[in-house]
């Protein structure tokens, strides 16, 4: 079997959805978002060819963050504060 960029981001970019959904709700996931991302990454990282699987996460969740519903500004928060996150690991 062959992992793919998708199959192997596509888990990491729902988890980030997933707690900015709780966010909409009022949950404060604040914390759960930065360990989220910095476990994907570090995830990401081991594999042959992580700086293209850590570009497409970040590209993952700021096309969600944009692609966001009016009105639901919490989630959209969250994801662009885990995108803004994934990419300043980008840089280390």
């Amino acid at each position: 079997m062959r992992a793919t960029v998708v199959g192997l981001v596509t888990p990491h970019l729902l988890r980030v959805i997933d707690l900015a959904n709780e966010a909409e709700k009022g949950v404060n996931v604040d914390w759960h978002v930065r360990d989220a991302v910095s476990r994907s990454m570090a995830e990401l990282a081991d594999q042959y060819n992580a700086a293209t699987l850590m570009q497409a996460l970040v590209d993952g969740l700021e096309s969600a963050a944009g692609n966001a519903p009016r009105g639901r500004t919490a989630y959209a928060r969250v994801l662009q504060s885990a995108a803004t996150a994934a990419r300043g690991m980008l840089r280390h």
